[in-house]
């Protein structure tokens, strides 16, 4: 009952944020028509299998628990609504935004949560004209692979030096944030550079997105502490079930 309702909250927030951005369409995420077709193909190849590897890891957690669905389609509508907040950055051909793969890396694990980047990222492509189809590969590798993985690799490790949950999901937020806009610099300027030396134009790209990445990556990393903190302080079982946290930890 009470996942009906959230998920009811998060499906009327999603229908507002279409209708919203619907009329303030960006260059969200990597845009149509940016990555050059070889390249576009080489992104899209590399993120399938992890695409893949996510639903064959739904598959088998939903068996064995029937409310592990509920949790991804909310943790889908989180990162959907939080990358659904674009920045334009001026020459860069992409906008700044928060993510929102840190949380989900850290609650649903990495594998999961890159299929459920891949899904926010297909229909902001198809309904919000937010990034494009031929650029939904290197897209779910930037946002999906490496914001879930820097996420829930940087909380693992904290969390295994005793530093403060708090402090854990920060950090985890921040970095999932920083490791996606880094792997775009590389991306767009893999694809864009044309004979052009790749190094000049990274380090160009990278620093167009410092202005607006760097507070968001701050955003970020609060917003991701403060949904692990509450999760700790009313469901600490939840983090415990997802194995978040061992039993022990709950206590501390």
């Amino acid at each position: 009952m009470k996942y009906s309702k959230i998920r009811n909250l998060f499906s009327a927030l999603i229908m507002l944020c279409c209708l919203f951005f619907a009329n303030n369409v960006h260059a969200m995420h990597i845009s149509e028509g940016i990555l050059p077709f070889n390249w576009a193909a080489l992104w899209f190849v590399l993120a399938i299998p992890f695409v893949g590897y996510g639903l064959y890891r739904l598959k088998k957690l939903s068996s064995l628990d029937p409310s592990f669905k509920p949790l991804v389609g909310l943790m889908a509508a989180v990162v959907f609504i939080i990358s659904c907040m674009p920045i334009p950055v001026p020459t860069a051909g992409t906008c700044s935004h928060p993510c929102g793969t840190g949380i989900s890396g850290i609650l649903v694990g990495p594998a999961i949560s890159i299929l459920v980047a891949a899904i926010a990222l297909l229909i902001q492509a198809l309904f919000l004209a937010h990034g494009g189809l031929s650029t939904w590969g290197a897209d779910i590798l930037s946002m999906g692979v490496m914001g879930s993985f820097a996420g829930f690799l940087t909380f693992k490790t904290l969390r295994s030096m005793k530093i403060n949950i708090a402090v854990s999901g920060f950090m985890a937020g921040l970095l999932a944030d920083w490791a996606t806009y880094f792997t775009t610099s590389v991306v767009l300027a893999s694809g864009i550079r044309g004979d052009s030396p790749f190094l000049p134009l990274f380090w160009k790209i990278l620093v167009a997105f410092i202005p607006t990445q760097v507070p968001l990556g701050i955003l970020e990393g609060a917003m991701t502490a403060g949904m692990v903190v509450l999760l700790y302080k009313k469901r600490p079982d939840l983090l415990v079930k997802m194995k978040v946290l061992k039993p022990e930890e709950v206590t501390v």
